[in-house]
């Protein structure tokens, strides 16, 4: 029968919250299962144990290690626990150990003042129990379901049925209530009517470097096969999510525009949308664009809202890029654009609540097939299945007749290829970086091998200072956006964990973790690749090859610990999460001395803020 849907959500829940403390926190003490003599009744199936002082509690933890990964992506089995006062060690589950953690960590935190580290660890245990019971629902609605394994792209989207896997709640969603899911959990795969505000032409306010203005876009959403809508000339039409428009409908000011006449709602209209991975934005085969909102909801980090300079920023980046020429040099990326956005102006605030970015959809009805995110590629599969990517390598082999191994490495090079080569040149030639984490990267997999990439995030652009004048030059609009600007040093950070740690390492990890090839020898197959893109670059992505290339730490995000300084990434000054470093997985990965198992050695904590 396999384990329960309760069973796989906590192992998985345990799994992204251990990834994150090992990398943040506290590396543990590995020692060889066998080699274990204070835990003689232990029988763990791993060939290694980890093991974590709980110091504040007098305990410690011994978690079984089924695989172990070079580059910190381990797979982990049962979890027992050090008893003091019986002197003996006892099996715990998985949630168990999770609240011990938490405990642990904030026991850390000295600096904190007491009530307001009770408070914060009582939210973090709040956002923990509702990803775990997220997730629970998830895999109870889904694991039976076959669209799991579809390969169209909103399919896809609705198939990472364990979220973020380098975070530790991967599944909260404070905002969303359990009865709220089913429609607008993607994972659910529900299907709804957006809501539509008619709003005067004095409140409103637009951009839009698409072909149409970003009213007549919201136009176009409810004209589909009904010909003229015949609005009033002097009102627009504004589209909500439904999530939101409950929120929109409660505000003061929202309650004095509708006396005033100013906005009037007209209810859910229009064809049916679905949530994509993001939540907020939304998708229809029948549409032209993909509609990003606000909505009042806490996705892990961040409550999601759009900021009225991502709004400007969509646009004035899609201007850009289109007059940069990246399209046409680089035939094997895409950048999918936010070209346009539409909101609502009210007295005294910079957001309405009622913002709504148009993104350009690439897969229609009839152009779905195959586009895949990163994160669901290298998702952990359900008990007992394969992981997408390990079903796309072994179809591959059997289809060309060749070694599953053979297939792998060709794979992973044509990932290179198209997903990585290319964002390293829009930063060297252009001076933009992106956030390029698993989420935001899509591949063009119709074909069984990575042949396009697309990126998406309207948030996620970091401009070069040192190309300011240049850039300004090809797009005047980027004035108004002056916080779009970095210094290279921090571009090179955010860049360097975004495309190195959570995209790219995260296809070592699968690759390898899926038995397909060692994870040492894809390492080394990535540094030849970019030794070769190295000796190509002369702008500010050399300074980042060589730091990936030759550094002995690198940049990394730490969900972690931004969860547990109950920071809200997204709106905190400079969208700044807190950052540490890590040992890097390609610094000495010549040394004869280096093997598999001492290779992970290396990926101590450090501290060190980016």
């Amino acid at each position: 029968m396999g384990p329960s849907a309760r069973a796989i959500a906590e192992q998985a829940s345990f799994q992204a919250f251990l990834h994150c403390y090992l990398q943040e926190v506290d590396f543990g003490q590995w020692q060889v299962a066998s080699a274990r003599t204070d835990d003689v009744s232990g029988r763990f199936l791993g060939p290694w144990v980890c093991e974590l002082v709980l110091g504040s509690q007098r305990s410690r933890l011994a978690i079984d290690v089924l695989y172990r990964s070079a580059v910190g992506r381990h797979r982990y089995g049962r979890v027992r626990q050090w008893l003091e006062a019986r002197h003996c060690w006892s099996d715990i589950e998985p949630f168990h150990a999770l609240c011990l953690l938490v405990r642990e960590l904030y026991s850390l935190s000295a600096g904190m003042v007491p009530e307001l580290r009770k408070s914060r660890e009582l939210e973090f245990l709040h956002r923990l129990t509702d990803s775990y019971d997220v997730m629970i629902r998830c895999v109870e609605h889904r694991r039976g379901d076959a669209a799991l394994r579809d390969n169209r792209f909103i399919a896809s989207e609705q198939s990472l049925l364990f979220g973020h896997a380098t975070h530790p709640t991967p599944k909260s969603r404070q905002g969303m209530a359990a009865w709220q899911q089913d429609a607008y959990a993607p994972e659910l795969a529900g299907r709804f009517r957006l809501h539509y505000f008619l709003v005067h032409t004095a409140c409103i306010e637009e951009d839009s470097d698409a072909p149409l203005p970003a009213h007549t876009m919201a136009e176009t959403l409810l004209s589909l096969g009904q010909g003229s809508l015949n609005l009033p000339q002097d009102h627009y039409l504004v589209p909500a999510h439904p999530l939101q428009t409950d929120w929109l409908l409660l505000q003061p000011d929202v309650m004095a525009a509708m006396d005033q006449g100013l906005i009037q709602p007209l209810g859910a209209l229009g064809p049916e949308f679905s949530a994509t991975s993001s939540v907020r934005t939304v998708y229809s085969e029948q549409s032209e664009w993909m509609l990003k909102f606000s909505i009042p909801v806490k996705v892990t980090n961040s409550l999601r809202v759009s900021k009225r300079h991502e709004l400007k920023a969509g646009v004035a980046m899609s201007r850009l890029i289109r007059k940069t020429g990246f399209a046409s040099t680089e035939t094997k990326f895409r950048i999918i654009e936010d070209p346009a956005y539409l909101t609502v102006k009210l007295p005294g605030q910079c957001e309405s609540g009622f913002e709504v970015i148009f993104r350009n959809n690439p897969f229609p009805r009839g152009q779905d097939a195959g586009i895949v995110s990163l994160a669901a590629l290298t998702q952990d599969p359900l008990p007992g299945r394969h992981s997408r990517l390990s079903g796309l390598i072994e179809g591959l082999a059997l289809n060309e007749n060749r070694s599953m191994t053979a297939v792998a490495r060709d794979w992973f090079q044509h990932y290179l290829d198209c997903a990585i080569g290319p964002a390293l040149r829009l930063y060297d030639d252009h001076g933009i970086a992106l956030e390029a984490h698993q989420q935001n990267s899509l591949l063009d997999i119709s074909g069984g091998y990575p042949q396009l990439c697309f990126y998406r995030d309207n948030q996620g652009y970091y401009l070069s200072e040192s190309r300011r004048e240049e850039l300004l030059s090809l797009c005047p609009d980027l004035q108004e956006t002056p916080e779009l600007f970095y210094r290279d040093a921090m571009i090179r950070d955010r860049f360097c964990y975004y495309l190195f740690v959570n995209q790219l390492l995260s296809v070592v990890a699968r690759l390898g973790g899926d038995g397909f090839l060692p994870e040492i020898q894809l390492l080394k197959n990535l540094r030849h690749f970019l030794r070769s893109q190295r000796a190509t670059l002369t702008g500010p992505a050399l300074a980042l090859v060589t730091m990936v290339l030759e550094d002995s730490r690198l940049p990394y995000k730490g969900n972690l610990l931004t969860r547990v300084h109950d920071v809200d990434e997204l709106n905190a000054d400079l969208e700044m999460a807190v950052y540490t470093s890590i040992a890097n997985p390609l610094y000495r990965l010549d040394q004869s001395s280096q093997t598999p198992s001492t290779m992970n050695n290396m990926a101590e904590v450090g501290h060190d803020v980016a």
